[in-house]
C-alpha cells in the first residue's frame, strides 16, 4: 500500500485526487496540506506543513506557486518523494526544485497526462522534418477562468518539444499586439486563452507554404491528470534522489 500526502488537498484537482485515489486499493491518502482547511475530506488537513507528522511513502502536489517553495523544504526536512504538478514557477523556483532534487526523487511534469506526453515525441519528430522546409511553428492553449499562469505549462513542454526537434535555437514569441513588424522564422509563437470551465485543448500548428498541419490535445476532465499523478506516486516511491519526469513512468 502506498501513503501519499496530498498537497492542495482542499483545491479543485485534490478533490479529483482525493476521489481517484478512494477507488484504488493500491494508493491511500494519509494527510493533506492546504491553506484552507474545508472539512470535507476524510483525511487530516494541516494548514501549516510542519504539523503534519503522518508517515508516507509520496507527496503529490496539486498547488500554487507561492506554495511550493515551503512544499520543497517539507518533503527535503522529511526525506519524501515529491510528484510536483503545479505550474507557473519562476526561475529561481526551478532552481531549487533542481537543488532539491540532489537529495529527495521528484517527479516534476507540466501536465501529467498519457496523451500529452505522447504528444511530446511525435511533436520532437514533426519538428525535425517540418521546420528545416520553412514550416512556421504555433501554439495556442485554452483553459478555464480559474487557471491563473499563462501561458500553461503544457504549451511550454510543447514549445520545448518543438525546439529540441527544430534543433533549438529558437525562442518564444507571447503575443503580438504590441509588435509591428513581420514573423521572425526563429520564433515559437503561444497564445492563451481563458474562460468558462474548458480543462484543456492544446494545438500546436505547423504552418508551411500552401498547408498546415495541427496536433490537437483535448482534456475532458481532470481526471486524466489524476490518474497520471497517481500512477506518478507509484513510480516513485522508494526511488533515489534525482529528477524524473512522466516519460520514466510510461516507458
Amino acid at each position: 500500500m502506498i501513503k501519499v500526502i496530498l498537497h492542495g488537498a482542499s483545491g479543485h484537482m485534490g478533490k479529483v485526487v482525493t476521489d481517484m485515489i478512494a477507488a484504488d486499493a493500491d494508493v491511500v491518502i494519509v494527510a493533506g496540506i492546504d491553506a484552507v482547511d474545508r472539512g470535507d475530506r476524510d483525511y487530516p488537513v494541516y494548514t501549516n506543513p510542519a504539523d503534519c507528522q503522518e508517515e508516507a511513502d509520496a507527496v503529490i502536489d496539486f498547488s500554487t506557486a507561492k506554495a511550493v517553495d515551503a512544499l520543497l523544504d517539507f518533503c527535503v526536512a522529511r526525506n519524501l518523494p515529491l510528484v510536483l504538478c503545479t505550474t507557473g514557477l519562476t526561475e529561481e523556483q526551478v532552481g531549487k526544485v533542481n537543488t532539491a532534487s540532489e537529495k529527495i526523487a521528484i517527479l516534476r511534469s507540466g501536465n501529467m497526462s498519457l496523451g500529452v506526453n505522447l504528444l511530446l515525441k511525435l511533436l520532437k519528430q514533426a519538428a525535425a522534418a517540418l521546420s528545416p522546409n520553412g514550416y512556421d511553428a504555433e501554439i495556442v492553449e485554452m483553459h478555464h477562468r480559474r487557471k491563473i499562469d499563462a501561458p500553461s505549462g503544457t504549451a511550454l513542454m510543447l514549445a520545448d518539444a518543438v525546439n529540441e526537434g527544430a534543433g533549438d535555437g529558437y525562442h518564444y514569441t507571447y503575443g503580438r499586439s504590441e509588435r509591428h513588424e513581420k514573423r521572425d522564422p526563429k520564433e515559437i509563437g503561444i497564445s492563451s486563452v481563458r474562460g468558462g470551465t474548458i480543462v484543456g485543448v492544446h494545438d500546436v500548428i505547423f504552418a508551411g507554404e500552401d498547408e498546415v498541419i495541427e496536433f490537437t490535445h483535448t482534456a475532458y476532465s481532470r481526471a486524466i491528470f489524476a490518474k497520471g499523478a497517481v500512477q506518478a506516486a507509484k513510480f516513485l516511491a522508494g526511488k533515489t534522489a534525482g529528477m524524473y519526469d512522466m516519460s520514466d513512468v510510461i516507458g
